[in-house]
């Protein structure tokens, strides 16, 4: 079973609280994070695309590096991790992320991906006059069709003529090719979203509340998409996980985060979320989630603990890897290669 993370390119990570560990991001903590986790057997790491943070006490990803540039400075300082960047697809023309994924593989051949983000915040792209119109909260999807479409052709033959109803392309070139398949990943959780990664996409980050069983049922989902697309595909569930010495050591720190919410920013996140009215995916989640630091689906317990859950988790059908979030990045990936990975089925 693979085991990844999702890197911290944002301020304070993933936890909306003025109580969590507090730090912000660089490319020396990533750095350090990615090659703690290689030598630990962690197998990728995926780094978001963040263009407009949620403000708040805490400033909640006001600060937030560029995905693709940050994987490229990863790629030369790691030799064997899998690392995924994101596009923000309403941002970057197809051909252009095309030609820079294949300067990304020249750095670390066969080991670079990229993660569609379909583009659900409104605010993130409207800062830069580049919101297309409300409609496009429900027609993101074909438009990251016919993206993802144009990047395959470009890397499998070196050129595209690509017509669609988003994209016209006239004898558009991309040279050299990259060395090997470039892998696309998804986190839509949609039933639109998971149809396009079905049809389009290589693994589907997806986030599984309710244990075995939620996830259990999220892979079927995906399972009956793939199998109407002809193809087979595996979710990459993301958890994150908070570790102390004992249950109730962990337990504490989750109640100290909780405590500092930062009510401030989970409003606004809630907000842009309930933009997209029709979704029952990614924004829905957001929008629905209560207002915690910490959500129910955390992994959160003692080494031992937190490894008979990952062992319930790997067991169900359709689940090809797990992608982790730490409170601490760096002592959480410390930790769990240490003391975690050894327990692992």
């Amino acid at each position: 079973m693979d085991f990844g993370l999702f890197i911290p390119i944002a301020n304070n990570g993933w936890i909306t609280s003025a109580t969590s560990p507090q730090y912000m991001p660089t490319f020396e903590l990533n750095k350090q994070i990615v090659q703690k986790a290689e030598k630990y057997g962690f197998k990728f790491a995926l780094s978001m695309i963040k263009l407009r943070g949620y403000g708040g006490a805490t400033e909640h990803w006001d600060y937030a590096l560029e995905s693709f540039t940050l994987m490229a400075g990863l790629a030369a300082v790691t030799e064997e991790m899998l690392l995924y960047a994101s596009v923000a697809t309403p941002t970057l023309h197809p051909a252009i992320a095309a030609r820079m994924a294949v300067t990304i593989d020249s750095i670390a051949p066969g080991r670079f991906g990229i993660n569609i983000v379909a583009g659900w915040n409104k605010s993130e792209y409207q800062q830069m006059g580049l919101w297309p119109g409300d409609e496009f909260y429900d027609l993101r999807y074909d438009y990251a069709s016919e993206y993802v479409t144009i990047m395959r052709e470009l890397w499998e033959t070196g050129r595209s003529d690509f017509k669609g109803k988003f994209f016209t392309l006239e004898d558009c070139v991309c040279k050299p090719m990259p060395a090997g398949k470039i892998p696309i990943v998804s986190a839509g959780a949609s039933p639109r979203g998971r149809r396009f990664t079905a049809e389009h996409c290589d693994y589907n980050f997806t986030g599984a509340p309710d244990g075995a069983e939620g996830l259990a049922y999220v892979n079927g989902l995906l399972g009956e998409e793939a199998k109407k697309a002809g193809r087979s595909i595996e979710s990459y569930p993301l958890y994150m996980v908070i570790m102390g010495e004992t249950d109730r050591d962990a337990q504490r720190k989750v109640d100290r985060y909780n405590e500092g919410v930062d009510v401030e920013a989970v409003a606004f996140m809630k907000g842009q979320a309930s933009l997209d009215k029709k979704s029952t995916g990614t924004a829905a989640g957001m929008m629905n989630a209560a207002v915690e630091a910490v959500h129910d689906g955390a992994i959160v317990g003692s080494p031992a603990t937190v490894a008979a859950k990952l062992n319930e988790l790997t067991g169900v059908p359709g689940t090809g890897g797990i992608m982790l979030m730490f409170d601490d990045f760096l002592e959480g990936t410390e930790v769990f290669g240490r003391e975690v990975m050894p327990l692992l089925d």
